[in-house]
């Protein structure tokens, strides 16, 4: 499967990232070693950074005495490459048709409806369009 990530990013051009406890929907709990990753820097506009190959996986724990958690995981990403040109939010707002099937609604559907930061689950089509990226 190939999933993508929001998150702030402190080096968008390192050559590996390591992201703690990150909140997952949409199929993100599922991610494993191996798997493709593309990167957004969630800081205002930043977009698509990169591409790469998850390296490690691993579930976090849930906490004691909480009825309802979001399941959360840590991974660590090699990059394998830099986008030529971002795709950020502005470039997404317009597709809020959410049944129109197009890789930019799904791509705005699954980071922007809820604003967190997140590792979500992309489908073949959402990953071939960011593809075309780098």
């Amino acid at each position: 499967m190939v999933y993508a990530i929001k998150v702030a990013l402190e080096n968008p051009r390192a050559r590996t990232f390591v992201f703690a406890a990150q909140k997952t929907m949409y199929g993100g709990k599922r991610i494993a070693v191996g798997d493709t990753i593309f990167i957004f820097d969630s800081e205002n506009e930043g977009g698509l950074v990169a591409r790469g190959i998850v390296t490690q996986a691993r579930a976090v724990a849930k906490k004691r005495g909480l009825a309802r958690q979001t399941p959360r995981v840590s991974i660590a990403v090699a990059r394998r490459a830099l986008a030529r040109r971002s795709r950020g939010r502005a470039a997404r707002k317009g597709f809020r048709d959410w049944d129109d099937a197009r890789p930019e609604t799904e791509l705005n559907f699954k980071f922007y409806r809820q604003a967190t930061n997140k590792i979500v689950g992309i489908s073949d089509g959402a990953a071939a369009f960011l593809a075309t990226f780098f």
